[in-house]
């Protein structure tokens, strides 16, 4: 039984590289609501967060980047080499983590709660949940991965591995392990399976219910499940600027990081957006339309899904990154609430770290508050 009444919570975990952020997102396909627990640990620290100045009197002015943000890096080059300096840090830490996720639970909608952390059996936030669900991945994919996603050199990649503790032990204490060796298509079979066997789940989102009578020409809107990768792939074949070939395992393994939002026409795909949420943060990634489609008709009802999908993850802000001839359409986007905004005006740090890391080429960047709470605000 959840510490939670009515939520049925799962603890997700892994060693680095297994793809537990992946299998999240996943299970946030099929209904979950899931939260990165790592992900609040660097909010908790963020300046003006309540874990910044326990930090900053315990380990001292140094620690602090020029902006006055904790420089992360030499906090960890303390933590990490210090087992009593690491402790010292989790009992600052832990219980503005706990919180936030107690807050972002009881704000739930959803009856299924994620909790993805890395530590989640050391640091006791599985005895809190209801199952202990383990991604495990072998050494070569986690080395792969650790090369091809993360930059790392081969050096830091197996240093990486090997510092953890081996996967085995975590697996011992799992009520579901997640092989995630292969395509995303075997790994999302697996959390189906793992998935239905909690009852009462669907096996993919169902799209938003269509109107009784819809008129010829209506536009509707509808979020995309794995099933339509094919028919998503065709379409970004079509309109990508690079003239890329997209393939079904191309969508297939985007599912593992965002989610597809489509406009229909007389049941023909002529628009979509690939967005993600990830910190509270919504980020608008990909965005196609046909020629046929002109902006004014499709972003009204296109972003109101959108934004409706965010908030049901409890998202604070989105940040859209346009291409140019999307994004100069100032009073079409001024009307939906959006504005043309530099990463450094964000002026939270959650804020502009989703804008840096998601920032493309080429790409002007649009931003909505929204909500006005935050989690982790400084009380």
């Amino acid at each position: 039984m959840s510490a939670w009444p009515g939520k049925y919570v799962i603890g997700l975990t892994g060693n680095i590289a297994t793809g537990k952020s992946v299998t999240r997102r996943m299970l946030e396909h099929l209904g979950a609501y899931g939260i990165d627990a790592d992900a609040l640990t660097h909010r908790a620290m963020a300046k003006g967060a309540p874990g910044y100045d326990p930090i900053v009197q315990r380990f001292g002015q140094w620690i602090l980047a020029p902006d006055g943000q904790i420089d992360r890096a030499k906090l960890g080059r303390i933590a990490f080499a210090d087992p009593d300096a690491l402790k010292q840090l989790e009992s600052i830490l832990h219980p503005f983590v706990r919180q936030a996720i107690d807050v972002l639970i009881r704000r739930a909608t959803q009856p299924v709660i994620i909790i993805e952390a890395i530590k989640l059996l050391e640091g006791g936030l599985s005895q809190l949940g209801d199952s202990v669900w383990v991604v495990q991945a072998s050494p070569e994919a986690q080395y792969t991965r650790l090369l091809q996603k993360r930059g790392l050199s081969e050096a830091d990649a197996r240093a990486r591995i090997t510092s953890q503790s081996p996967q085995t032990q975590k697996v011992a204490a799992a009520n579901v392990v997640i092989n995630n060796n292969g395509s995303f298509e075997a790994s999302w079979q697996e959390v189906v399976t793992a998935w239905n066997a909690i009852g009462g789940a669907v096996t993919e989102p169902e799209p938003a219910a269509e109107p009784e009578k819809i008129e010829p020409g209506q536009i509707v809107v509808q979020r995309a499940g794995p099933k339509q990768a094919e028919e998503i792939a065709v379409f970004i074949t079509r309109y990508n600027k690079e003239k890329k070939q997209v393939t079904r395992g191309d969508v297939m393994a985007a599912f593992g990081e965002k989610a597809f939002m489509l406009i229909l026409r007389d049941k023909e795909l002529i628009g979509l957006v690939g967005w993600q949420v990830e910190n509270l943060v919504a980020r608008v990634v990909d965005f196609y339309l046909d020629p046929r489609l002109s902006l004014a008709d499709a972003a009204p009802g296109l972003m109101a899904a959108v934004e409706k999908a965010s908030r049901q993850l409890q998202s604070e802000a989105a940040l859209l990154f346009l291409p140019v001839e999307f994004a100069r359409h100032n009073e079409i986007w001024k009307a939906l609430g959006y504005e043309k905004r530099e990463v450094e005006s964000l002026g939270v740090r959650a804020w502009e770290e989703a804008a840096n890391e998601s920032y493309i080429d080429g790409s002007e960047m649009l931003f909505k508050q929204l909500r006005v709470d935050r989690v982790l605000r400084p009380i």
